[in-house]
């Protein structure tokens, strides 16, 4: 149940919050709190608190949710690549009751030693993740390796009947990602990638404010993801005993030309395209799944992109700054819109990410977990005088222009008509990677389809990987976002 708080302290300010859901199946429970928001927001503008919304000129309503998590039959996983993220995907997997560590694979033995630390010593681990997949007693993998092998190790998991939550990008090639749709459908295990926004309830509230045509018409999309560090531009700390003797760097290269150790890219792999998809498969693809998420949008059509490395000059063969444009046609799903992105990694403003959705009618600005809404809407008289050619005519003819508009148009005809601006905010210590995570395995345990498997994923991350490859031969890239394959 939705109910409204009256603030003391802000009388002015309205904040919605929820009971706990204690329902078993969390994606209904989901549903009906949005469903439950909307009619609450509904009164909101016909109740006894319209006029004082109508009174603060950002309207700040606090979503408050809290997802069950039922424990149901234990899950047990296995890490496949224990960087960042992978430290990061388990810490939030061992979350959800229910869900046990069963393995950890590195090709760092450092690492594996901090798993052992953090785990137990009893925990088994491995530099060759195949020994993790022909365990019977491991349910599912995380894969959070580099780029390059995450089509390869997905694979090889569906194909031993293990569900995969796989790292974005889903591919580091375009070409590896119709086999692996084809795999995963053939083995009928549960696969998500990781672009959690695709699991947010702040997304899904922007979506359904979007299709209930808050903005008007989509016409254009601007979407941003900026940094201004070191270790934001992928200069990650490297251990003092990176070595030959304690990296397994003959299997890290595996299938490539053979190549003497280089630490960096093995500890700094994001800025090699041998390795990783830099800045378009690393963080476009997040700006992507949130876009494609809220519109329904299958992708672009044709993909254009320009960029340079102007300051993180490291040794890396991928740009510091990268923009990009890509034409979505005219669907039943969405209107013809621009999307243009950019990611900037020594940028003066900050570490900021935002996406705003630009309508005939409005704006939706997507900032973290939350977003803002903001509203101009045309008068129905199309305006006279001003930057206008009206003073360039004969005075005489000027006042006979200005009569007929204004017995044809009204008074408050040609007024703009106002609508308040409106801040959507989910409640403090939200997580929608514990979303993401638990929709993983409400999927596994449910038998039904997560939130991002691996069609929608590939659908966000072929654009952008088209990025890279429109920016490194300098043309246009065409793309079929049906059919999922270059033109």
């Amino acid at each position: 149940m939705v109910w409204f708080l009256h603030n003391p302290l802000h009388p002015h300010i309205l904040y919605l919050n929820s009971y706990e859901y204690m329902s078993k199946d969390y994606a209904s429970a989901r549903r009906q709190f949005l469903k439950q928001l909307t009619a609450s927001a509904a009164m909101l503008a016909s109740g006894p608190f319209a006029s004082l919304a109508n009174e603060e000129k950002i309207e700040e309503r606090i979503i408050r949710y809290q997802k069950p998590i039922s424990p149901n039959d234990t899950i047990r996983v296995a890490l496949i690549g224990t960087g960042i993220m992978g430290h990061n995907d388990l810490q939030t997997a061992l979350k959800v009751p229910g869900i046990e560590l069963a393995g950890a694979c590195d090709l760092y033995t450092g690492r594996l030693a901090r798993m052992k630390e953090l785990y137990g010593a009893d925990l088994f681990t491995t530099q060759d993740y195949r020994e993790l997949l022909n365990k019977k007693d491991i349910d599912a993998v995380i894969i959070a390796t580099t780029d390059v092998w995450h089509a390869r190790i997905a694979t090889e998991a569906l194909r031993k009947s293990k569900h995969v939550y796989c790292e974005k990008p889903m591919v580091h090639k375009i070409w590896e990602g119709l086999p692996l749709i084809g795999a995963q459908r053939l083995s009928k295990k549960v696969m998500q990638v990781g672009s959690q926004r695709v699991s947010s309830i702040a997304y899904l509230k922007a979506k359904e404010l979007y299709k209930a045509g808050e903005i008007g018409q989509l016409n254009c999309i601007e979407a941003s993801y900026d940094r201004q560090s070191a270790i934001g531009a992928w200069e990650y700390t490297i251990p003092t005993d990176a070595s030959p003797q304690t990296v397994d760097w003959r299997r890290y290269i595996q299938g490539m030309p053979p190549t003497a150790f280089d630490p960096k890219k093995f500890f700094w792999w994001r800025n090699y395209k041998a390795f990783g998809t830099g800045m378009a498969g690393d963080l476009f693809v997040h700006l992507l799944s949130g876009i494609h998420m809220i519109t329904d949008s299958k992708g672009p059509t044709r993909i254009v992109s320009s960029g340079e490395l102007s300051y993180w000059k490291d040794g890396r063969d991928v740009p510091d700054v990268m923009t990009a444009i890509m034409d979505y046609p005219l669907t039943k799903e969405h209107p013809a819109f621009q999307l243009m992105l950019r990611v900037n990694f020594i940028s003066g403003g900050g570490n900021k990410s935002v996406i705003r959705l630009i309508g005939t009618e409005g704006v939706i600005e997507m900032d973290g977990n939350g977003f803002t809404i903001t509203h101009s809407l045309l008068p129905k008289a199309p305006g006279i005088g001003g930057y206008d050619s009206l003073n360039t005519f004969p005075q005489a003819m000027q006042d006979e222009l200005k009569k007929q508009y204004n017995d044809r148009w009204t008074k408050d005809d040609q007024k703009r008509p106002e609508k308040p601006p409106v801040k959507y905010q989910v409640h403090e210590g939200y997580s929608d990677h514990l979303d993401h995570f638990t929709n993983f395995f409400d999927a596994i345990r449910n038998g039904t389809m997560a939130n991002e498997g691996p069609e929608f994923a590939f659908r966000a991350a072929a654009p952008c990987l088209a990025a890279n490859d429109s920016y490194y031969q300098k043309r246009i890239i065409n793309w079929d976002p049906v059919n999922m394959r270059l033109r």
